[in-house]
C-alpha cells in the first residue's frame, strides 16, 4: 500500500506560502496532500488534530515562531519530518532547530529546484522514521525486559540458550534438548531460566515466535501458513490461535491494521 504523504507549509507571508504550495502541487501531481497554515499557532492546532509527514515552516513568524512550533511538536505522538525556511540573519535559529532534529533548511528566497530536492530527501527521512516507530510499537515489552536482564547479567548458560532459541525459531525445540546441550539437568535449567529471564521457557519461546511472526507479517507478503511455518508452528490453525491469544486479533487483521496506519 502506498502511503499518501501530507505536507504542511507554514509561513505568515501569503506570497511565499502560496508559491511553495503551487510548486509542490505541480511536482506532486495529486500523489500527496499539500496543506498550508498562516501562523505557528494555526499549524500547532492543525498538527495536534491530524498527522503530517513533512512540516515546512518559516523560522521567524509573529506570536509563535517556527522554532516554538518545532519545540511544541516534540511532544506529539506522531512527529513529522521538518524543514525550516530562513533568511541569512537567522543562522542562530537554524542551529537551534537542527538540535531539535530538523532535517534541513531552505534559504530565502526559495529556489524551486532546491525546494524539490530537499522535500524529497525529507520525505525519505519521514518514511524511515515511520518504519522505526512501527517496529518499536511491535516489540513485546516483556522481551525488552528480558534483553535488559541479559545485558545486566552478561554471558551465562542461559545467555547461550537464548542465542540458540533466536537462531532456531523455525525449528522444533524442547527445553530438555536445550538443557542437555548445555549439560544441565532440565529441572535446574527450568528454574535458572525463569530466574534469569523472568519468563518460563515455554512463554519466552512463544513470545519470541510471535514477535518474529509480527515482523514477517509487516515486512513481507508471505501467506499466513508460511509465516506460521517459519516461526516453528506446524499448522496455521494453531499459530492463529496462539497469535490471537497474545495480540488480541488474527495475523491477517494485524497485518492489515499496521499497513492501514502506514
Amino acid at each position: 500500500m502506498i502511503h499518501e504523504k501530507t505536507i504542511l507549509i507554514v509561513d505568515d507571508e501569503p506570497r511565499t506560502r502560496e508559491g511553495i504550495r503551487k510548486t509542490l502541487e505541480g511536482w506532486s501531481a495529486g500523489r500527496n496532500q499539500i496543506q498550508t497554515a498562516a501562523s505557528g499557532v494555526e499549524a500547532r492546532e492543525w498538527l495536534a488534530s491530524q498527522p503530517a509527514d513533512l512540516l515546512i515552516t518559516d523560522v521567524r513568524m509573529p506570536e509563535f515562531s517556527g522554532l516554538s512550533l518545532v519545540e511544541a511538536i516534540q511532544e506529539f505522538p506522531i512527529k513529522p519530518a521538518v524543514l525550516i525556511m530562513s533568511g541569512y540573519a537567522d543562522f542562530n535559529y537554524v542551529h537551534q532547530a537542527i538540535k531539535l532534529g530538523v532535517v534541513d533548511y531552505l534559504l530565502k528566497p526559495i529556489d524551486k529546484e532546491q525546494l524539490l530536492q530537499t522535500v524529497q530527501k525529507a520525505l525519505l527521512v519521514s518514511e524511515q522514521q515511520r518504519r522505526i516507530q512501527t517496529m518499536q510499537k511491535m516489540v513485546d515489552p516483556k522481551l525488552i525486559d528480558v534483553r535488559e536482564r541479559r545485558e545486566q547479567r552478561g554471558d551465562t548458560p542461559i545467555g547461550e540458550a537464548l542465542a540458540y532459541i533466536e537462531a532456531h525459531l523455525g525449528e522444533n525445540m524442547t527445553m530438555r534438548e536445550i538443557a542437555d546441550s548445555l549439560h544441565l539437568n532440565s529441572s535446574y535449567f527450568s528454574v535458572l531460566f525463569k530466574e534469569q529471564v523472568g519468563l518460563n521457557f515455554s512463554e519466552y519461546l512463544t513470545r519470541k515466535r510471535i514477535q518474529r511472526a509480527k515482523e514477517l507479517l509487516v515486512q513481507t507478503a508471505l501467506p499466513i501458513s508460511e509465516v506460521a511455518e517459519r516461526v516453528g508452528y506446524q499448522t496455521d490453525k494453531y499459530f492463529i490461535k496462539v497469535f490471537k491469544s497474545l495480540e488480541g486479533l488474527s495475523p491477517s487483521k494485524y497485518r492489515h491494521s499496521v499497513h492501514e496506519k502506514n
